[in-house]
């Protein structure tokens, strides 16, 4: 089985190592712009061989890993080099605009359109790690576009790998992921950027940050080249988002000025309500 990485980062090489363990006839090649993370992705065997966009025709299974906006550009073109039996999968944060950018192209057929729910805030080949999608759920959208014979492979290596499916139409896919990913994203770099102003004045302010500054912040380590094309080809519905936050900070501020810490106490106690959520989820 020849696989074909797109983008030999966290994503695309946490796909590899998981392929290799599970198939090991498995051939793994790397394309990447960037290669440093080429010769990154051979030494710690992630991927065995680097490999262009014209070796594509010899591919079983591609992963297209890359950040949304080179993918909606490269997509249409990685389908023409493909034969008529390879499998395509995206991982993007942004469905709509994906799907919708190959929804007349002759091979449609041959492309799957996936959201791993699974990461880090850290990047590049040296990311990768084994392991990284299990337990993880994976969204995908519009299935019955894809050929079945090609829907069952895909589920076969998600299953082997230990992901959760669940089927979403683009649509739903970018207003949901806006709240609860695109959201904690743009919060974790506000956060940081609000200390690192006030840090500039006050030089121990980080001596004194807890666990939980970390844990809030962590976030804000993302890649800003893999995050700016998603909140562009979400716009709509992260404007949305920060409208209903930034509604929901205002009403803490004034109740703050207020003095109304009976209902600042109600305000977190019904928003406790989230840990019985998340418990159900796990």
């Amino acid at each position: 089985m020849k696989v074909f990485i797109i983008g030999t980062g966290l994503i695309g090489g946490s796909f590899a190592l998981d392929i290799q363990e599970n198939y090991t006839e498995a051939k793994i090649f790397g394309v990447d712009k960037n290669p440093t993370h080429i010769k990154e992705a051979i030494a710690y065997g992630v991927i065995h061989e680097e490999a262009t966009l014209e070796d594509l025709s010899k591919a079983d299974i591609v992963f297209v890993t890359i950040p949304v906006d080179t993918t909606l550009g490269l997509l249409s073109n990685i389908l023409d080099k493909v034969n008529d039996n390879t499998l395509v999968i995206d991982a993007g944060s942004t469905k709509q605009d994906i799907c919708n950018s190959v929804k007349d192209h002759p091979k449609r057929r041959n492309f799957l359109a996936s959201h791993p729910i699974a990461g880090t805030e850290f990047s590049g080949p040296t990311a990768a790690i084994k392991g990284l999608y299990k337990q993880k759920t994976n969204i995908i959208c519009e299935v019955e576009k894809t050929a079945f014979k090609l829907q069952e492979k895909a589920l076969e290596i998600f299953s082997k790998i230990g992901m959760r499916i669940r089927y979403m139409d683009p649509v739903s896919h970018d207003k949901h992921i806006a709240y609860v990913s695109h959201l904690s994203h743009i919060s974790s770099f506000m956060l940081g950027k609000t200390v690192i102003e006030k840090e500039k004045n006050e030089r121990d302010i980080f001596d004194m940050a807890g666990s939980g500054f970390e844990s809030t912040v962590r976030l804000a380590k993302s890649s800003p080249a893999m995050w700016t094309p998603i909140f562009e080809q979400n716009k709509t519905n992260v404007i949305e988002t920060l409208e209903e936050y930034i509604g929901n900070l205002q009403k803490f501020k004034t109740l703050m000025q207020q003095e109304n810490f009976e209902a600042i106490y109600e305000e977190m106690e019904n928003t406790n309500h989230i840990k019985n959520i998340l418990n159900g989820i796990k």
